[in-house]
């Protein structure tokens, strides 16, 4: 059941991401792997900050979609794509 959960965050996450960020999308599996990612970024940038980690399913995307744009904005950086 706990693998069910990271997908489906992972999954919401990575779509919301591909949104604000104005981007074409990785797809769907993509999608989970940036949402996952994303959620133990944006869960140990929320712990640095303080945040506790408790929190329900509305929590965890944010947290998710936080991270996720994090990451996709270091990537971008990097990688030397447009950014917005």
């Amino acid at each position: 059941m706990f693998l069910i959960w990271w997908i489906i965050v992972g999954l919401i996450a990575g779509w919301i991401t591909g949104k604000i960020m104005k981007g074409s999308g990785y797809g769907a599996l993509m999608d989970i792997v940036v949402g996952i990612v994303g959620a133990i970024v944006g869960g140990w940038i929320m712990r640095m900050l303080g945040f506790a980690a408790a929190g329900g399913l509305i929590y965890t995307i944010i947290v998710a979609v936080f991270g996720a744009v994090a990451l996709t904005l270091v990537i971008r950086l990097l990688s030397g794509r447009k950014v917005a």
